[in-house]
This record gives structure tokens, sequence and C-alpha cells, in this order.
């Protein structure tokens, strides 16, 4: 077949480089094939020797780290008085939980649970002692009780007038609670988390039973669920998510070798990035773990761009390996830059709060240098190894691809100007709820759905506090560890502060023991009741401060909880308790993810300006660089019109989606611009170079679009909701960008006319 004139002309060399030079890996490879694909095959290798090692993090504390106030006051809460993120809660519900014989088998519980090789101290109703009138102490639940009358007695008894009884027996005496605190150096140990948890959810099956049912929940319990399903989730994603690319690139391209080509490089793309982020961070985050996602669909979207130049130049007539390294030359400039454009809006959140979101933007930053490096390197070798083997080309792709083209080219045509009036109208309307959008947070949309230990959390603030407690730090003056009367009367102070807040019989205190002190017993008689580990739950052994709880409910909406601490903060101040800090776990991870979404928020409109001014650089026209504004913002408020009208808010996923969105989006733009200069340069007038850019680039945007919407809808099967979430708004955006690049973009470009007639140096 004879070449056609296009391909006759020889390579198209721009004026300059799109991809700022980036595309002579690619030449290199052209260049050495040899020695680029010794060392392509040496980092393969190198990379899946990391496969086996794969693990995941589930701790949220990773995602919070250093994220502002609210986490330096959870940290030093915790420096003082110890952890309280893996306390672990044992909910036990009874019908005949008076009945003797129930009753002592919840205490061999209690006992086998305190001596548990994971256990640092317990709060039972077994466990807790009280003052006797000779100086020492009795079990606040006696044992040998003879009948459900005297059971009903001393534990109504303990739940009326003890206030830590209160918060661990069942008003109905239906049930109690058990809180493990955890040995920290054993639990925080490599795989101690996962150990303890087996180790609890073992010794809690030995006592359920027809009349006794036991239950875990509490934050080691979620962050295990968080943990294991995002372990299935990776799995499935990059299985499930390959599967779909291949199958949509075997109906795209009608061949079956076609599509082989096509995945083969997205498959290596996924090993270079789990063993480089395995190599750099050691272990992936539930975060970290969309990166895989991300990277698979972006490097399936190159290569179809890839394979579709290579096919229609071997189509045209050039010899098969001849239109390899024209492809080379004409698609890894624009790939390179959209490779810089995802790449700063990964860059973003690299200064944005939180140790956690800063990995994700360096794991997606390499993740999507590792991908281009891929098709820079391993694309091209492949072809030609497939060349030297045989493979001949489809003659037409599928109409799937290409229908919607006509269309899209008539509208542009026709009504180029009422639609580029739209698109500008209709992205000002969406500033609207743009700017209506507030940053929500739920610390329930954290836990996989249907989760057993979100429900037992529900049965616990039904019945007593909460899960989720908050804590009041409060500095001592006199140093006594059993508390002078100056440092009581300030602890009381700020318990009455913080009762009046969150509700009588809610809190609980060094001050809180009054029955005991009314009864005659001394602070320090009280204290030695309750124990030494116990009592740094209250004030720490040097006396310089105390501890306040407060029981909330574990499922509060945020504002609720933000207006709560903040009628706290002044309340404590205005009683004259300075110096005192509210803080805990659900509250930390609160605020923490309000503040990072801003943050991020903010990102994103600095990825927006950045990716703007980066095309208008790369193609030395600030012309380009306006008119790709409106088809790239919207995307963006498009789905947050989404986020409006379904209620979901801004939440930690969703500001991440749009970033990460908006920098895939960003490159269905670049690659239409690219080929659009392309014609401009080579002569054609303003509406020609367009309707050129849509049959020479339109198909790949629709069959990339598929690929990257269809692999990532899989993330919308995802059991935790953040990130389902982020896989509806990354379809949804998606969706909407291919729609701006294919009507909204070109119709801007013909509306234009005059204005983009300096394009390429044509004056038409």
């Amino acid at each position: 077949m004879p070449a056609s004139p296009e391909a006759r002309k020889g390579t198209w060399i721009p004026k300059w480089s799109i991809g700022f030079g980036l595309e002579r890996i690619g030449h290199l490879t052209i260049r050495f094939p040899r020695i680029v694909g010794i060392v392509a095959l040496l980092f393969t290798v190198l990379c899946a020797w990391q496969l086996p090692r794969i693990s995941v993090d589930g701790d949220l504390m990773r995602v919070f780290a250093d994220s502002g106030v609210h986490f330096d006051r959870y940290k030093k809460l915790t420096d003082t008085f110890g952890t309280f993120e893996d306390d672990a809660y044992v909910l036990v519900s009874s019908p005949r939980l008076t009945d003797p014989a129930v009753i002592e088998k919840l205490r061999e519980l209690a006992f086998d649970l305190e001596l548990s090789d994971y256990a640092l101290g317990t709060m039972t109703p077994f466990t807790l002692r009280k003052p006797s009138g000779d100086g020492g102490t009795v079990p606040a639940v006696p044992e040998n009780m003879s009948s459900p009358e005297e059971v009903a007695a001393v534990l109504t008894d303990l739940r009326e007038n003890d206030p830590i009884m209160r918060n661990l027996i069942l008003g109905d005496l239906s049930g109690v609670v058990m809180i493990m605190f955890p040995d920290v150096t054993k639990s925080k140990a490599p795989g101690g988390m996962k150990d303890m948890i087996a180790s609890l959810r073992a010794l809690v099956a030995q006592y359920n039973s027809n009349d006794i049912q036991v239950e875990l929940t509490g934050p080691p319990i979620w962050s295990t669920e968080l943990l294991e399903s995002t372990i299935s989730d990776q799995a499935i994603f990059s299985i499930v998510g390959f599967a779909i690319g291949a199958i949509i690139s075997l109906l795209t391209l009608r061949s079956f070798w076609g599509a082989v080509l096509a995945t083969f490089t997205p498959a290596i793309a996924v090993i270079w990035v789990i063993g480089s982020v395995m190599l750099i961070f050691g272990s992936f985050s539930f975060l970290t773990n969309i990166v895989v996602t991300l990277v698979l669909v972006v490097a399936f979207a190159e290569s179809m761009y890839f394979t579709f130049t290579w096919l229609r130049l071997w189509n045209d007539g050039l010899e098969a390996t001849e239109a390899i390294d024209e492809a080379v030359k004409r698609v890894l400039p624009a790939a390179a830059l959209t490779s810089l454009t995802t790449m700063v809006s990964f860059a973003t959140l690299i200064v944005t709060q939180g140790r956690g979101i800063e990995e994700f933007g360096w794991s997606g930053v390499l993740g999507v240098a590792m991908a281009y490096l891929t098709f820079a390197t391993v694309m091209p070798l492949t072809m030609k190894l497939a060349v030297r083997l045989g493979y001949k080309p489809p003659r037409r792709m599928s109409i799937a691809v290409t229908a919607p083209i006509p269309a899209a080219r008539f509208l542009t045509r026709r009504f180029s100007r009422v639609l580029g009036v739209v698109g500008i109208a209709i992205a000002l309307l969406l500033l609207i709820p743009h700017f209506i959008l507030e940053p929500r947070f739920s610390f329930e949309d954290f836990l996989p759905k249907n989760s057993e230990a979100l429900e037992t959390a529900k049965g616990i603030d039904s019945g007593v506090g909460g899960v989720a407690p908050i804590y009041i730090r409060v500095p001592l003056a006199d140093n006594d560890p059993n508390l002078t009367d100056a440092d009581f009367e300030r602890v009381r102070k700020a318990h009455e502060v913080v009762e009046a807040v969150v509700g009588k019989g809610k809190v609980i205190s060094g001050a809180s023991m009054f029955n005991y002190s009314n009864a005659g017993f001394t602070r320090e008689e009280i204290f030695d009741a309750v124990g030494p580990f116990m009592k740094r739950r209250f004030v720490t052994d040097d006396g310089s401060q105390a501890l306040v709880t407060a029981f909330l409910p574990t499922i509060m909406d945020s504002v609720e909880l933000k207006n709560i601490v903040d009628k706290l903060d002044g309340d404590l101040v205005t009683a004259g308790i300075e110096g005192a800090e509210v803080a805990g776990y659900r509250l930390m991870t609160t605020f923490a993810s309000t503040d990072i979404i801003n943050s991020i928020r903010s990102s994103l409109m600095f990825a927006i300006v950045c990716n703007i001014f980066l095309i208008g650089l790369a193609f030395r026209s600030w012309r380009l660089g306006l008119v790709s504004v409106v088809p790239n913002l919207l995307p963006i408020l498009g789905t947050e019109l989404y986020l409006y009208l379904s209620g979901s808010g801004l939440q930690l996923t969703s500001v991440i989606a749009l970033t990460i969105a908006f920098g895939i989006a960003v490159d269905d733009t670049i690659h239409f611009l690219a080929t659009y200069v392309r014609q401009r340069e080579a002569g054609r007038n303003n509406a020609d170079a367009v309707d050129l850019g849509l049959e020479r680039v339109g198909p790949a945007l629709v069959a990339t679009t598929l690929i990257i919407c269809a692999g990532t809808a899989v993330v919308m099967f995802s059991s935790i909701p953040p990130v389902a979430l982020f896989g509806t708004l990354t379809v949804i955006t998606l969706f909407v960008a291919l729609i701006g690049d294919l009507v909204v973009l070109p119709s801007l470009l013909i509306a234009g006319g005059r204005f983009f007639r300096p394009i390429g140096g044509s004056s038409k």
C-alpha cells in the first residue's frame, strides 16, 4: 500500500517540544533498544520481587499525622496519658444478665481479658474495686451472689452511684461493656494489631452461647476492618480493572493480539508502581492503594493513544517499524505533557496537611512517572517485537469509538457559537454550588459497609456512653497524684463544665467519685481502690495533669461535634481553667479532615492555574491556555454540582478525586490540542484543523475515556464508602470531560475564528 501524503512528508517536527524534552526517553529507546530493553527487564524483575511483600497499613493515624493543631493536641494527650485509639471495647449482652450463673461467666471473661498477653489493663464491672470500711477494698461486683434479685440490686446500685459503672452497665441490665487497654509495645509491633484482634476474637468466641452474646468494637477493630477491606479491594481493583481494560481494548481494536499489545504495557506499569511504592514507603495505605488503579487506567489510556496512532500510520502506508518510530515522535511529546499535568495535580497534595495525604501525593507523582517511563520504553519495544513475530494490524476500529465523532463534527460546525456560549455560561453558573459546598466528615464513612464493629458501637451508644469519647486535659498546680484540695476543686469545676455541655452522667474524672468521698473515704483510698492503671486515666503519676473523659455517641454530625468542642473551649476559659485542652481520636479526625479538605481544595485551584499555565507554556500560546480553561473547569464544577445535589458535601476523598480526575481530564485536552496545532502548522485553516483533530484524536478520546471510566468504575463497588465515592466522582468527571473535549473545546476553537489565526503561524 503506498504511503499517504501525510506519511510521505515524514516525521512532523514541532518548532518546540511540548513535552519539555521528556520525549527523548522514547527516542533513546528507538536508538538503543537492546540497552533500554535490558534496563527495563532488570527493573521489572526488581519490582516483581517486591510483590510478595505487599502490605496495606489500615491505621488512620497515618493519614492524619501532622495535620494541624488538633493532631498536636491528641498527640500531647496520648504522650501524657497513653494511647486511646487502641482501646478495645467488648459489648456483652444477655437476656439473663442477672442470673448468678451468667454473671459469674462474665466475671471469667473479664479476668481472661485482663490476663490477655496484649492487655496492659482493663476496665470492667468485675475488675473494679471500691473502698471498704476497714481501709481495704472489695470487688465492686461481689462473688457468688445467690439470686437474680441480688445481682440486679448490685448492678443497679453501681450504675446509679458509681460514675464509672454508669458508663459500663446498660440501664435495662441487659448488658455490660468491658474495655481492654492494649500494651502498645506489642500492638504496635509489626503484625501486632492483627494478632491482638485475632486473639480477642478467639477469646470472645469461647463465651458466645444462647445466653450470652459477645461483640468487639473500638478503633483497633475498625482499623482491622478497614485494612482487610483495603487488601481485598486492591486485589479486586487490579484484576477486574485490568480485565475490563483488556476487554474494551479487544472490542475497540477488533484484534486479540492488538488487545494484548495494548494491555501489556499497563500490566508492566502496575508492577513498576507497586514495586516502587513498596521500596520507598514500605506499605500501602487505603489512600495510596487507589494509585495502583489510577496508574492502570492512565497507562491504558496512553497505550490506546499510541496504538491508534501506530495503526493509523501503518494503514496509511508506512512500514511497520517506521510507523512505530513515527508514533513515538508524534505521541510522546503530548504524553509527556499529560504526565506532567497529572503529576502537578498529585504534587499539589504534597504540601497539604496530613502525612497520609502527602504520601498519597508522592505515590501519585511516582506512579504517573512510572507509567510514562513504561509508555516511553516498554511500549515501543513490545510493538517492535510483535512486528518481528508477524503481527498484522486491523483495518478499522470498532464503530463504538468512531460513532460519536460525526455527531461532534456536525454540532461543532453548525452550532459552534451557541455551544461555546452555553459552555461558558454553564461554567459560570456552576460556580454557585462550588462556593456553597462545605466540608463534611463522618467517622462512619471510613468504615466498611455493614461493619459489625460499627453496629456494636451503636449498641454501646444506645445503652451507655460511647466508643469514641473526647478527653479534656487539665493542668494542675500542686503536683500531688492524690489531688490537693485546690487541684481537686479545679478538676471538679472542669467536670461540671463538661457535664453541662455533654449531659449529666456522661462524664468521669477524679472528681466524679463523690459518693465514696461522701462516705468518708479519702481521695488516696479511692485512687488506691481503682488501682494504679485506672488511676493514670484520672491523674498522672506526678500529679501535674488530670483527665476528664466525656462519652459521646460514636456517630455524630461533624458540625454538632465542632459546636460541642467550641462551647467546651469557651466555657473552660470562662470558668477560669486556663490551659485545658479538648482532644480525642474522633475529634482529631473530624477537625483534621476539615482542615485537610479545605487545604486540598485550595491546592486544586492552584493545580488548575498551574496546569492551564503549563499548557500555554508548552504550546507557546496563551490563547490555547485560555481556551482550555472552560472544557477543563466543566468536569470539576459538574462533579461539585453532583456532590451538592446528592448531599454528599465535600469529603476527604471527594476533593482528592476532583484533583486527580482534573489531572487526567486535562490529558484529553492536550492530545486534542497537539493534533490541532500539528494540522495548523501543516497549513490547514482553523475549522479544518478542528475537524481533523476530531477525526484523528476523537476515537482515541472515546476509547480512553471508556477504559478509564470502566476501570475506575470498579472502585465504585468498594466496601469502603470514601473509596466507592472516589470511583463515582472520577467516572462523572471524566464523562463530562469527554463532552468538553469533543464538543465544547472544538466549538470554542471554531467560534474563536480570528482569535486563533496566529496558531501554528497560519493566517487562515
